[in-house]
């Protein structure tokens, strides 16, 4: 079995069809960094996610060239139906110059989708969904901040979705065109004092010349209520291109629904070098709204439980009585 059917049987094997709400007061972004988030942005929320980013590729052995330029990756999502589900459209355009360092040096202006992707995902397990039920221990920090076994286990969103690459990019393999599958599972662990680590696996362009597995890792540390940084390793590998890239940057929440971040991205090879900075934001319109409750049956349970409440409460009253009449009689 390869590595991608081996680690997708065992990630695989950690969904259940049990499924929780999982909106939440402030913006959930997928950044900093490129990996993507288990948990979807919530019911009737509309989310944008734009980062502009400049890229310095060089390859310096056999055929040589510098690639100069500047790109923006973006992101639409919106959570549709239930609290779990989310569709969204991702992709990445850059524009850049080409130049080959032979003897005679040519340019070779290029600017198109480096990919462009519409797709859902779907929160299948949630492991945190009765954290609310757990109070902090008022006197004790350790208490609060000690490891827990539970956060071993992550939750588990599942992907799909659809590339669309144009006829003769110059950012693909030769004859890759039109539409193609691209699949992907999504994992979460929430730590205590403020640790997340998320990892994602992902088949792309399934089908073609093009295919290729990748692996995202990405540890973020929230260090105030404002304030991140973040550390994230990405590995792709296919017969068109292979690469191991390494970010570093962070985040600041200028509000609940306004995010700011920034990053570097880099390698250690030379075929070809990669160095980039993104500066990026994310904005979220939230048109969330809680299900409502019914009111009728809960001030039906209300009343019932009043009234079970009064009658005990005439009990406990009427108890005393009765013995102190038989004190009585017996003291007589």
């Amino acid at each position: 079995m390869n590595p991608f059917k081996s680690t997708l049987f065992f990630l695989l094997s950690l969904i259940t069809t049990q499924t929780f709400a999982q909106y939440t007061d402030v913006i959930n972004s997928n950044r900093p960094g490129v990996s993507r988030s288990a948990y979807s942005v919530g019911t009737n929320v509309v989310q944008l996610e734009v980062g502009p980013y400049m890229v310095k590729e060089k390859r310096t052995p056999a055929t040589s060239y510098e690639v100069d330029g500047l790109g923006v990756d973006f992101a639409a999502r919106y959570g549709l139906l239930w609290e779990e589900l989310e569709l969204n459209v991702e992709g990445t355009f850059q524009s850049d110059t080409k130049t080959y360092l032979s003897n005679i040096s040519s340019e070779d202006k290029r600017a198109n989708f480096k990919f462009l992707t519409v797709g859902a995902k779907y929160l299948v397990y949630d492991p945190y969904k009765n954290s609310e039920n757990e109070k902090p221990n008022l006197y004790s920090w350790k208490a609060n901040n000690r490891f827990k076994w539970k956060s071993l286990i992550p939750a588990v969103s599942i992907y799909a979705g659809a590339n669309y690459d144009t006829e003769n990019n110059p950012y693909t393999a030769e004859g890759i065109e039109g539409f193609s599958p691209k699949v992907m599972i999504a994992t979460q662990h929430n730590f205590n004092s403020g640790w997340v680590f998320v990892m994602n696996f992902i088949k792309d362009r399934i089908g073609t010349d093009q295919s290729d597995f990748q692996y995202i890792l990405t540890l973020t540390h929230s260090f105030s209520p404002k304030w991140a940084i973040f550390g994230e390793t990405q590995g792709i590998h296919s017969d068109f291109y292979a690469d191991n890239l390494f970010r570093l940057g962070g985040g600041y929440l200028w509000s609940k629904n306004f995010q700011l971040d920034t990053a570097v991205t880099f390698n250690t090879k030379d075929t070809p070098s990669v160095f980039g900075v993104n500066f990026s934001m994310s904005y979220r319109l939230d048109f969330h709204k809680d299900k409502e409750i019914d009111n009728s049956t809960s001030a039906s349970d209300e009343g019932k439980r009043k009234s079970n409440k009064s009658k005990k409460t005439k009990d406990v009253i009427e108890e005393p009585t009765g013995k102190q009449k038989r004190r009585d009689q017996d003291f007589n």
